[in-house]
């Protein structure tokens, strides 16, 4: 009796999951429309960085790519300035990869800790994380602490500190942590004589990798896109990344006729042969791709890190 019933259970769990045809095509049209929406606009700056200027400003922008509209002239002039492209390059990569491995760090100790209610000062240390996420001090205040305090103008760290730790990372790790890591486990190893630091890093974080990775994935973002902290806090140009390079070509065409590593004989003759919009599509398609060849291999733990604090069955 109890295995008919357990089948007839099957069954009917079977139907109620099963999706309709057409439903079911119509969410593969909406999934198939939204990955071409986040697509195409990288394939339409590949398409711009390899058209020739005089195509783009006598025709405009292209959509496809031609024998006539073809030119390789915008990355090899990439490749004339390679000094400069490879170390706003070597100082985004630096800063993401430092930047983000503090991050992950400092915000799963953090996460952690809030996440222990037998901490006698969570209930304090949790509303003193929340407030920024709600108020903030506002530019100028940061701006005085990042340079008359903490005396970080014009270095490296600047572009990390800022954006190492927020609010957001921490409350999803502390929530990761209070819903998915039974108390059991800690509580054993203390038993067995562990300190906070080897149920920490030798239990804890082996099984939180979909926490790690979607904050993880969160930072690394955050630190390749950002061109704001260069261009608030760095005068060098060799802190410059390559992000904070595209906003000052976006914004002044003759900021690469000012690099003194420049190929050609004077600032006037790289100004008229610099291939301007072509360019600037190929800077951002260098800045683009990078990042999006990383979201692959972690897509699988970023996933799970979405779904921290569902309904488990």
């Amino acid at each position: 009796m109890s295995k008919k019933v357990k089948a007839v259970s099957g069954d009917t769990l079977s139907r109620l999951n099963r999706i309709n045809p057409t439903t079911n095509f119509l969410f593969n049209l909406m999934f198939l429309i939204l990955a071409l929406a986040c697509f195409l606009p990288i394939i339409f700056i590949l398409v711009i960085s390899l058209t020739s200027n005089d195509v783009i400003r006598k025709e405009g922008y292209q959509l496809f790519v031609t024998a006539r509209t073809f030119s390789g002239d915008a990355y090899s002039y990439l490749w004339g300035q390679r000094q400069t492209i490879l170390q706003a390059l070597w100082v985004s990569t630096y800063v993401t990869v430092i930047g983000t491995v503090l991050g992950v760090m400092f915000t799963a100790l953090m996460g952690y800790v809030l996440s222990r209610t037998e901490h006698k000062l969570n209930n304090f240390l949790t509303i003193l994380v929340f407030i920024p996420m709600v108020f903030g001090g506002g530019m100028t205040a940061s701006y005085v602490i990042n340079t008359q305090v903490l005396h970080l103008f014009d270095t490296m760290w600047i572009l990390i500190l800022p954006l190492m730790v927020s609010s957001f990372n921490v409350t999803i790790a502390r929530t990761f942590f209070r819903t998915t890591i039974p108390d059991g486990i800690i509580e054993s190893a203390k038993i067995d004589g562990a300190s906070q630091w080897t149920v920490f890093f030798r239990i804890i974080l082996p099984i939180s990798k979909p926490v790690l990775a979607t904050i993880g994935l969160f930072l690394a973002f955050g630190y390749w896109n950002d061109w704001f902290q260069a261009k608030l806090y760095i005068q060098n140009d060799s802190l410059k990344s390559l992000q904070a390079m595209l906003d000052s070509m976006q914004k002044n065409l003759e900021y690469l006729t000012k690099n003194p590593t420049a190929l050609l004989t004077s600032a006037t003759d790289l100004k008229r042969n610099m291939p301007k919009e072509s360019v600037r599509m190929a800077i951002a398609f260098v800045v683009a791709v990078p990042i999006a060849c990383v979201y692959p291999f972690f897509q699988k733990y970023f996933i799970s890190g979405l779904t921290v604090g569902a309904v488990k069955g």
